[in-house]
């Protein structure tokens, strides 16, 4: 049998395999949130204490990408793919047998540390695939995130109401492992790798940084933004990636080569990438307050958690279904003018949000046109950086960019719980965000996508073919069998 013959079926087999190791890894970011308000009784502690599971997770999540990413380059992807779902295996197991604060933090930042396994599944598309294959699988994966994220919410919150709250644990350690060994069985590892010495320097300063610039960012609001941790932790931070710039402009081998990241169609697309991931967050943070507020607000929608998630399942779904068109942009037109749509209905999403805010269908509605816009967008900023940068290189820069959209999501985070809180009133015994903060929140992630339109309009026009994501080598023989 030809190559041309198997290669489709090969193609195929890769694709479902990673997209479906996406879509459990990105399940990983929303797994607690439905356990978010009984950890404190869950696990014997604040608080205070308790938000470590979710902001380990976060940080641990941020801080490996781009190491993920340069190990993918010069170890093997596969090796760093399988190396990552372990990770989400043994922090899960590690969860789901403890009932204590330090273990669970243990065992989140673990699932956090996984999410490496997403730009170096990027990578790994690259060099495996056909090039025509390559926009479709690429825009399926960036769609998994999405779709993970959503569907984790509501299905989590059936199991902790229908069973104990381990069980969430156990169901996410079986998925790692049928990944784990999906991977290990039918894929094997790509040509393309970019040998070295691994700058362990850089990768403790990146790390000290960006740990001291995004805890304050997810505590600002319980600290206090002009507290004397939060200003000394971001100013700490500032100097510390100063630092490091500096010295990963003067390291034979650096972990980010910043002059790569300095080219104009790579720092335009990592900027528009954050503020795609800004836009898009503001969804996830404001519609379940929305929907979970009392109807005795007057605006508020008074459902459980169970329904909102449920609500907003949809959205994950839409982002899916929109990822072949979003290749099909990105095939006849570029890269660009997929980002530059998608942005657009991002954009206006969130206007039609203004007025959408009354019935449970509109919210539905708002949150499957801003979905099609992430879903379109998400695609193109990895499609974008491999037009820029060098195959042997692919792993290592698709990490900065899905940092940037951890920024991004950071961010947004930061920005939309001050405004909301900062609007909030009174209802009984409780505090609620007033339907101002809500409108005022969309406002802020309609401005970001305006910004993201404006800085993809200064991205240049790819000099290649959009068919293909720049000049990829042939695929190994037995990629996958």
């Amino acid at each position: 049998m030809s190559a041309s013959a198997v290669r489709p079926v090969r193609a195929g087999a890769v694709t479902a395999v990673i997209t479906l190791s996406c879509v459990v890894i990105s399940l990983m970011q929303t797994l607690i949130v439905p356990l978010v308000p009984l950890l404190p009784r869950l696990l014997h502690t604040g608080p205070s204490d308790a938000s470590w599971a979710v902001t380990a997770t976060l940080l641990a999540a941020a801080v490996v990408t781009p190491i993920s990413g340069r190990l993918g380059d010069m170890y093997g992807k596969r090796s760093v793919i399988l190396a990552s779902l372990l990770l989400v295996v043994v922090g899960s197991v590690l969860c789901a047998v403890s009932d204590d604060l330090v273990p669970v933090v243990a065992g989140r930042t673990l699932q956090g540390l996984a999410t490496g396994v997403i730009p170096v599944s990027i990578g790994f598309l690259r060099d495996v695939l056909p090039a025509e294959r390559v926009g479709g699988a690429v825009a399926l994966v960036s769609a998994a995130l999405g779709v993970g994220g959503a569907v984790g919410l509501p299905a989590s919150a059936g199991i902790v109401q229908l069973a104990d709250w381990h069980t969430l644990f156990w169901l996410a350690a079986a998925l790692g492992a049928v990944c784990l060994a999906l991977v290990a069985t039918l894929l094997r590892e790509s040509p393309n790798r970019s040998p070295g010495r691994f700058d362990l320097v850089g990768a403790l300063g990146l790390a000290a940084g960006l740990v001291c610039l995004l805890l304050p960012t997810s505590k600002g609001a319980e600290w206090g933004w002009t507290s004397g941790p939060t200003l000394g932790l971001f100013a700490g931070g500032l100097l510390t990636l100063l630092l490091w710039g500096r010295y990963e402009l003067r390291v034979a081998q650096p972990l980010v080569d910043l002059r790569i990241v300095a080219r104009r169609p790579v720092l335009l697309t990592n900027l528009a990438s954050l503020l795609v991931g800004f836009a898009m967050y503001a969804t996830s943070l404001v519609l379940p307050q929305l929907l979970q507020s009392p109807a005795a607000t007057g605006y508020g929608l008074g459902q459980s958690t169970l329904a909102a998630g449920l609500v907003l399942a949809p959205s994950g779904l839409i982002m899916m279904a929109f990822a072949p068109l979003s290749a099909r942009l990105t095939a006849r037109h570029g890269a660009r003018v997929t980002l530059l749509t998608g942005l657009c209905v991002i954009g206006a999403g969130y206007g039609a949000g203004l007025f959408l805010m009354a019935e449970v269908w509109q919210i539905v509605l708002m949150s499957l046109i801003v979905s099609a816009g992430v879903g379109i967008a998400y695609a193109a900023g990895p499609a974008l950086i491999m037009d820029a940068v060098p195959v042997t290189g692919t792993a290592s820069a698709n990490g900065v960019n899905s940092l940037m959209r951890s920024v991004g999501t950071s961010s947004s985070s930061a920005v939309t719980a001050a405004l909301l809180a900062g609007t909030s009133t009174r209802l009984g015994s409780a505090s609620v965000p007033t339907e101002q903060g809500f409108r005022t929140s969309f406002v802020v992630a309609a401005l970001a996508a305006v910004l993201g339109i404006g800085t993809a309009l200064l991205i240049p026009r790819a000099r290649r073919s959009p068919a293909g994501p720049g000049p990829a080598t042939a695929p190994a023989a037995g990629a996958a069998r």
